[in-house]
């Protein structure tokens, strides 16, 4: 096959040596290693080695420090609940958008992608403006008792908003390419459209809503610049791990902070975590798109 790639064939029927197109190929091979080294697994190395480098000792110093234990608990619990209450709602969104035409239908589209689209920062900010005390919503919240800002809800939040499209985005495709005719021929037969979506559809969709509900959770436990702004970054009750990580290299009023190489290691720790989501994902999606093609 590798031969067959840099021979050309002759009039003849016999083919003649291109080195050009090894040459070409080699090129491109090295250039695209280089790059995904330099900027994805030389970081990675890095901070391996800064963090792990002398054993477990910076991460078990980081997780001593004060609210440590509660912040990586959190952030667990707030990535699985976002993959959760995504899955549902993102599967949903998708479906209207592919199976349900109505006017509007492409702004709709178009509005799912904006938290890919804008800073999370700037997310926070919206959330702030929206859900705070000084708001309209958030005061009658306050009044009532529910707290948004500075509160674990406000996470919630920060990480449905951006982590809505991953799931939307990752069903969509797989509707698009069912046969509606499906759907149609078990709604003759007398299934109702709960009935036929679960019978029906949804066994198509499931290895795609569990991806884009993974990269949910992934997407999650690294987010930063919304929870930074809505969550107030109370030890033992609103600090995360991403942001553990800045107040170990920059110690909080609160107590705390290690320095570089005990955030390493709690960096280390999430991007493990992702890692070995990422490869689950991929996986998942692989055997969807099999399915697909049978």
């Amino acid at each position: 096959m590798a031969d067959a790639a840099i021979q050309a064939p002759r009039p003849g029927g016999r083919t003649r040596w291109q080195p050009g197109a090894a040459v070409g190929r080699w090129s491109l091979r090295t250039a695209a290693l280089l790059y995904l080294g330099l900027f994805i697994l030389l970081p990675v190395a890095a901070i391996l080695q800064r963090g792990f480098g002398t054993g477990l000792g910076n991460l078990t110093a980081a997780l001593g420090s004060f609210g440590a234990w509660n912040a990586i608990e959190l952030t667990l619990i707030m990535a699985a609940l976002t993959a959760v209450i995504n899955g549902i709602f993102g599967t949903l969104l998708a479906y209207v958008l592919v199976r349900i035409e109505f006017p509007g239908r492409s702004l709709l589209s178009t509005v799912v992608d904006l938290p890919f689209a804008i800073p999370t920062l700037v997310a926070g900010v919206m959330l702030v403006a929206l859900y705070g005390p000084s708001s309209a919503i958030g005061g009658w919240l306050e009044h009532h008792g529910i707290h948004i800002v500075f509160a674990p809800a406000g996470i919630l939040l920060a990480l449905l908003f951006v982590t809505l499209p991953l799931v939307v985005r990752s069903v969509q495709p797989v509707l698009l390419e069912l046969d509606p005719a499906e759907e149609e021929a078990a709604r003759v037969l007398g299934a109702g459209q709960w009935a036929t979506f679960r019978k029906v559809v949804f066994p198509a969709l499931r290895p795609a809503i569990t991806a884009g509900s993974l990269q949910a959770f992934a997407r999650g436990l690294g987010e930063f610049g919304a929870i930074v702004i809505v969550s107030g970054n109370i030890p033992n009750k609103t600090l995360t791990a991403p942001v553990l990580i800045t107040q170990l290299i920059n110690p909080s009023p609160y107590g705390g902070g290690g320095g570089p190489d005990e955030a390493a290691a709690v960096a280390a720790l999430l991007f493990g975590l992702a890692f070995v989501i990422v490869l689950v994902t991929e996986k998942i999606s692989s055997r969807g798109s099999g399915w697909l093609k049978a």
